[in-house]
């Protein structure tokens, strides 16, 4: 894909459904007693993978547009698959779906591309050892492929190195089938997505502070879902429109679940002109339309808590860094080298080559904004948060940005580059 120099993005759009709520929904569906009807789920690549995972397993799952409909069969009626479990590029498949397996009377092996293969999963073999799970990297390597022979588990209080999302739904999806109470503390909060949810289907989930707690369940019961459009998605759109000169964009029902939305925090510390309309909490996760104009920038400091909370939208943050006044400062954020691709390097190395005043740091970068930027060859890494973030860089750029591997994508938003063309009129 090639990009050149935008006038001014004017318009509405309505973004897919939130990828870390539509994985959920088909997962906690699959193992609830009834039917789950899910709409505005994200029709991407990541989230299919969960629902092949599924139906491998004797899960009736049917899509119908942007509407899956889930017959589950309850806490113990998932099937052992015939063949090996392909979670493809998700991380979310892949560590989430461990700890349900754990406690299942079969065993079964997982595995991904070439990218799974390589990201860390110790992070959810420990503490599921440590809750009597048989769960074993088959290369060695603490990486998938996972192969899980289902056990009896008990209850444990973790302790997180890192305030992952995946880490603690892994531990407390495991936690619904052990006996006793399942805890996890995390060095700071992060996405409660599973917290929420589970809770809608009838779990017993309590949070305090950084610690969640999940009791064992009998039964979960199938629900109806409206997922809300993904804010990792919207943030490039918001970033449009805050780069991009004369811009006014209009982003439709947008999740904005607080520990989520550090994007929208950061903008404002920025100094961005956006404003929250709309707002809603009628299926449980918070929503707004989000309306964003083109603004000055200046840079600020990122770090400690709200990293988790914006995580994903590094990467966007970073490239529009670099058009802010001054120095931005990212830190706290290592987590970002063993995402699909080693986030901080392949930015860095991106943005230098496009004429950035950028520097990697152990954990983090520091841009300093104000030069301008030139059209260059990107390798996206086959990333799709970053083929995403330099299709957005590219339009501010002179000269031609080209992306390769662009169609990646697809494992999130198959339909963006659609979309953000349709604002540039």
């Amino acid at each position: 894909m090639k990009f050149t120099k935008a006038s001014p993005l004017k318009g509405e759009i309505t973004i897919p459904g939130d990828k870390s709520v539509s994985h959920r929904s088909v997962m906690f569906g699959s193992i609830a007693k009834g039917t789950t009807e899910i709409r505005h789920f994200l029709q991407g690549a990541d989230c299919l993978s969960t629902i092949s995972c599924f139906q491998k397993m004797g899960i009736s799952i049917e899509i119908n547009g942007d509407t899956v409909t889930v017959k589950g069969n309850g806490l113990h009626g998932l099937k052992k698959p015939e063949t090996i479990l392909d979670c493809g590029n998700s991380g979310t498949t892949t560590r989430l779906i461990s700890g349900i397996l754990a406690a299942q009377d079969f065993d079964v092996t997982l595995t991904g591309d070439e990218s799974i293969k390589k990201r860390p999963m110790k992070r959810i073999m420990e503490p599921l050892s440590l809750m009597g799970a048989d769960i074993r990297s088959i290369s060695d390597n603490g990486c998938a492929p996972l192969a899980i022979t289902g056990r009896p588990l008990h209850g444990i209080h973790y302790t997180s190195k890192v305030a992952s999302a995946q880490v603690k739904s892994s531990i407390l999806l495991a936690g619904l089938y052990a006996e006793g109470e399942t805890k996890v503390t995390e060095p700071y909060i992060s996405r409660n997505h599973s917290e929420i949810m589970l809770k809608y289907f009838g779990a017993d989930v309590k949070t305090e502070g950084t610690t969640a707690c999940i009791s064992p369940a009998k039964e979960l019961y199938g629900n109806k879902i409206e997922v809300p459009g993904d804010i990792s998605s919207a943030a490039f759109f918001i970033a449009a429109g805050l780069m991009v000169p004369g811009s006014e964009i209009l982003i439709k029902h947008v999740g904005i679940n607080p520990t989520r939305d550090g994007i929208l925090s950061v903008c404002r510390n920025m100094g961005a002109n956006l404003t929250l309309l709309n707002e809603n909490t009628d299926s449980g996760e918070p929503t707004a339309d989000v309306l964003v104009k083109s603004s000055n920038l200046h840079g600020v400091t990122i770090e400690g808590a709200i990293v988790p909370r914006l995580i994903d939208e590094l990467p966007m943050i970073a490239a529009m860094a670099c058009f802010a006044e001054g120095e931005t400062i990212i830190k706290d954020a290592a987590e970002l080298k063993v995402k699909e691709s080693n986030r901080i390097e392949v930015m860095v190395r991106n943005l230098s080559a496009m004429g950035a005043d950028v520097q990697e740091t152990d954990d983090g970068m520091i841009i300093r904004g104000g030069k301008p930027l030139h059209g260059a060859l990107i390798d996206s890494k086959l990333d799709h948060r970053i083929a995403m973030t330099f299709a957005v860089t590219g339009l501010c750029a002179e000269g031609e940005t080209e992306i390769s591997g662009a169609e990646c994508v697809n494992i999130s938003y198959p339909g963006f580059y659609h979309d953000l063309q349709s604002l540039n009129k």
